[in-house]
């Protein structure tokens, strides 16, 4: 249970010189204790998760296992907390490493930090079941806007049906020509509200690899085209997990949260992996931060 509450603390920040700002902090309880808040805070900055939940049954890729959380300290048996969590890296809101999909590509640990944080844009760009993304969507949508070395970050909408049903068989996704054009435009990271880097059907289910995993949506698929085969309008095995990859652009998968909140607007974002040695990806918790008064700054290193 969170509540907010008022409190006439006034916070000091120190400047460089000496200076000080003075702030008033709107307060936020939860369980008992009070903390900064989200988007009033001694910094001056707004924080937006644009994570999706991760814990017990959380939604799950068609062929993976259930995410199992054991206690093995609890407060009656030992007076701590200790849970031990099985679960594949590549459920709820995650980033994928290079390695996920290009053999002697580099693995989640290898890639430098930079790439885990920087500024760019949230875009809307609707999608209903199946649509492609493709090339000249994201340059309606953002070719004006984009900057090179820029994160972006795609709301299609599908993140309001995160759920075990629908969500995963059914996301729009990218084709081939988006990540093209990523790589044409210099994006640093992608990230995006469906299922993966890829249309559904250029993954394990549809007809590639070890695929189908959902064999009954071939004759769903050819009645929603209008009869063509999955097989021809999907060739290629993860065409743009391909390109990204090669190119050393990353994707973050199943974006959700408090992406509405965000979208159409310029942030910072910081989604920082485990240093996890040869890991193919991690969850991740997306935040986007934005500074209204610009006077927050990372420090320079000074002595102390």
């Amino acid at each position: 249970m969170c509540t907010v509450i008022r409190t006439e603390r006034t916070i000091l920040r120190c400047n460089i010189g000496d200076t000080h700002r003075e702030g008033v902090a709107e307060m936020v309880k939860v369980r008992g204790i009070e903390f900064e808040g989200n988007l009033d805070n001694s910094m001056g900055l707004e924080f937006y998760n644009l994570s999706h939940r991760f814990g017990f049954q959380n939604p799950n890729w068609p062929y993976f296992e259930d995410t199992k959380i054991e206690r093995i300290h609890y407060m009656a048996k030992s007076g701590v907390l200790s849970q031990r969590i099985t679960t594949t890296m590549h459920a709820t809101t995650h980033i994928d490493a290079p390695a996920h999909v290009v053999q002697g590509t580099p693995f989640i640990d290898e890639v430098p930090l930079p790439h885990f944080f920087g500024s760019g844009i949230v875009v809307s760009l609707p999608k209903k079941k199946w649509e492609p993304i493709t090339y000249d969507d994201l340059e309606a949508a953002c070719g004006k806007s984009i900057c090179k070395g820029d994160v972006l970050i795609i709301n299609t909408g599908w993140h309001k049906h995160y759920e075990d049903g629908d969500y995963f068989a059914y996301c729009p996704g990218f084709v081939k020509s988006a990540g093209e054009w990523m790589v044409e435009k210099g994006v640093k990271v992608v990230g995006h509200d469906t299922q993966a880097n890829d249309h559904p059907l250029a993954t394990a289910i549809g007809p590639q690899r070890n695929g189908p995993l959902l064999p009954h949506l071939a004759e769903e698929y050819k009645e929603w085209s209008g009869g063509v085969d999955w097989k021809d309008a999907f060739p290629e095995w993860e065409p743009v997990h391909n390109i990204l990859f090669r190119n050393g652009i990353m994707g973050i998968e199943n974006v959700g949260g408090d992406l509405d909140a965000v979208t159409g607007k310029r942030c910072t974002f910081a989604f920082f992996p485990w240093n996890w040695d040869r890991g193919d990806g991690c969850i991740v918790r997306l935040v986007a931060m934005i500074d209204k008064s610009q006077n927050f700054r990372i420090e320079r290193g000074d002595a102390i």
